[in-house]
This record gives C-alpha cells, structure tokens and sequence, in this order.
C-alpha cells in the first residue's frame, strides 16, 4: 500500500474535524449530516436554511469531485433494492427519533464529551453490529 493511499481519509477526516470545528465557534451549533440536510429542505419548521443548503450542496459536489478527478470508484450493489429503501427509512427515522446521527453524536458530541452522545454512538453501534450479524449469519444476508 503506497503513502497515497493514506492521504484522501486523512484528508477527509481533517476537513470535517475542521468544519464541525468552525461551525461550532462561528454558529454555535454543533454539526450533523441529518439535521443540515433537514434543514436544506426546510424540514426543521424555520424555512430553508441558505447554510443547509450549501452543506448538503458541498457533500454533493465533493463527492462529484472526488469521484471525476481522483478515483473512479466501482459502484457495485450487491443487496436487494427494497432492503437498501427500507435500510435508508430506518435510518432517517432513527436519527430523528435519537435527536441526531452518527456525526453529530459520534464527531462532535463525542468531541465535547456528552453522555448523551456516548449512549447515542454505542446504541447506533451496538445496533449495526447485531444487524450485519443478523442478515450475514441468522438470516443469510437477503
């Protein structure tokens, strides 16, 4: 494995440890993927945000980015579509119903401490675990 293989994660993770960073100190809120996205599609009750907007807009393009100018990256489904849907719901319900995702809780409230956030972060990844064990193992992976 060459030193370049190091440099895109590193880099990934230093630009969001950054960016949860400034939106902290400079907003004072603390940064997560679902309550932006919510927030760019008007779904929190306070209109679009202008800053939801371009969070979700910079995800986006980054990844456009990255996937014309660094990697081309294999995309290969290899699960049934409707799991995958039903996968995303759960997820989106989950966060909603535990006031945040894993980069709120698990970045940035782990980052401050919060005892909230620990519980948050080991129930997302106690959960993940006992359900890739369950369709790898129990169930056969559908």
């Amino acid at each position: 494995m060459s030193h370049l293989n190091y440099i895109w994660p590193l880099s990934g993770g230093l630009l969001i440890g950054l960016s949860a960073a400034l939106y902290l100190l400079l907003d004072g809120r603390i940064a997560g993927i679902s309550g932006l996205t919510a927030s760019a599609f008007g779904w929190t009750g306070e209109g679009v945000s202008p800053l939801g907007i371009g969070f979700v807009g910079g995800i986006v393009g980054g990844a456009g980015i990255a996937f014309t100018y660094i990697r081309h990256a294999e995309l290969t489904i290899v699960s049934s579509p409707i799991l995958l849907i039903i996968g995303g719901l759960l997820v989106g319900f989950g966060t909603r119903l535990g006031s945040g995702c894993t980069s709120g809780h698990g970045v940035c409230g782990l980052a401050r401490l919060s005892p909230r956030s620990l519980v948050a972060t080991a129930t997302f990844m106690a959960v993940a675990a006992a359900t890739v064990y369950m369709m790898r193992h129990l169930i056969g992976g559908l």
